[in-house]
């Protein structure tokens, strides 16, 4: 019923900037929360992000200041703009969809800060 497609993984120095994509489709109720969670190797997942459908957004402590999420509801697609990055963000990024209480989950995308 969902479907979920994500871009702009890849490597990126300290510091810097990547924008990842997720673009939703299917049948998709504007009663939803979209959102990107990251896993590092060894590491517990962890929600970085997301935001209802009434845009109010949640983000990790780790990245506050940092990240910023955005939805474009027309087109169910949800961004997560990466600012200032760390080696310790290095890790496999999920876009998610929930609604009537159900998960929807990306294929993930890798992002690597390093030098």
């Amino acid at each position: 019923q969902v479907q979920l497609v994500e871009s702009g993984g890849g490597l990126v120095q300290p510091g810097g900037s990547l924008r990842l994509s997720c673009a939703a489709s299917g049948i998709i109720l504007s009663t939803n929360v979209m959102g990107w969670y990251r896993q590092a190797p060894g590491k517990e997942r962890e929600l970085v992000a997301a935001m209802t459908g009434g845009g109010t957004p949640r983000y990790a402590d780790s990245v506050k200041g940092r990240f910023t999420i955005s939805r474009d509801a027309g087109k169910d697609t949800v961004y997560l703009q990466m600012s200032s990055l760390k080696p310790e963000d290095t890790a496999v990024y999920t876009c998610n969809l929930r609604q009537l209480r159900k998960d929807y989950w990306g294929q993930g995308t890798q992002v690597t800060v390093s030098s």
